[in-house]
């Protein structure tokens, strides 16, 4: 099989604003000898709709590049236009308050909404359902599987309203079976409601399997070297041979690019 080449994925109209956009986008750490250069340059889009996955080696910049366009800090050089959307984000732990409820966790992200009491449980128990976790509103986050308390992170992104979900890692330490199901309801969800997509992720098949398009990061300083669009027709299967082959051409694209930088 060979590389394919680029065009629109399925969710990009031409001619659309995009949902974010980023133009030339480079940020370092610290200053002078000690500075540390981690994403160069970097230029990407993702229309609203879309579903773009970020592939790369271990500090090639992912999580960086995410934490920028989430506005949790600011790039060197360059400009990330995200046209005013809502923005929620989710990371690899859940990250939940052990002493509320699995409910109360949702309800939090809704009390910034300015919801009273009453609109805040019913919104709440209204996620629960779409996250399939109508029946655990009570319990506390220790009393659920490691996916199940994922689900509730989900949950509570999806209660802040946002049009642009970003992505990190989120099921990275599940197993193989959790995890699919994940890519079920993620699938889902994206869908239903028309998200814009930013999916960090270290597991090729995973990003075959979820994305519109595989956008593949240089070692650092973190580049765009490729960006695959993906034409296999959902619903898509992680074991499938048609994921299987394109996973595989990635995979050795990313093989020469850790060991271009390990020389």
């Amino acid at each position: 099989m060979t590389a394919p080449t680029q065009e629109l994925g399925s969710g990009r109209t031409e001619g659309q604003r995009p949902a974010v956009r980023l133009d030339a986008v480079s940020k370092v750490y610290g200053r002078g000898a000690s500075s540390l250069l981690a994403l160069d340059k970097v230029s990407l889009d993702a229309a609203q709709g879309e579903f773009v996955c970020l592939l790369g080696a271990s500090g090639c910049g992912k999580s960086t590049l995410l934490n920028l366009v989430a506005g949790l800090d600011r790039p060197t050089t360059g400009s990330i236009d995200t046209g005013d959307r809502k923005i929620a984000m989710m990371f690899q732990e859940p990250a939940l308050f052990p002493w509320l409820t699995v409910a109360g966790n949702v309800e939090l992200a809704l009390r910034v909404q300015g919801l009273d009491r009453t609109a805040r449980r019913a919104r709440a128990a209204e996620l629960l359902d779409v996250v399939h976790l109508g029946g655990f509103a009570k319990k506390r986050p220790h009393e659920l599987s490691g996916g199940m308390r994922q689900r509730v992170s989900l949950a509570r992104a999806l209660a802040q309203e946002a049009d642009l979900l970003l992505m990190d890692e989120p099921f990275g330490a599940l197993d193989a079976m959790t995890r699919d199901l994940l890519h079920d309801e993620l699938e889902r969800i994206w869908r239903e409601r028309n998200l814009a997509v930013l999916f960090v992720t270290h597991n090729v098949r995973e990003a075959v399997r979820l994305g519109d398009r595989v956008v593949l990061l240089s070692s650092r300083p973190g580049q765009v070297i490729e960006d695959y669009p993906v034409r296999l027709p959902r619903p898509r299967r992680t074991e499938s041979a048609d994921v299987a082959e394109l996973a595989g051409v990635i995979t050795e694209r990313l093989k020469e690019e850790v060991r271009r930088h390990g020389r």
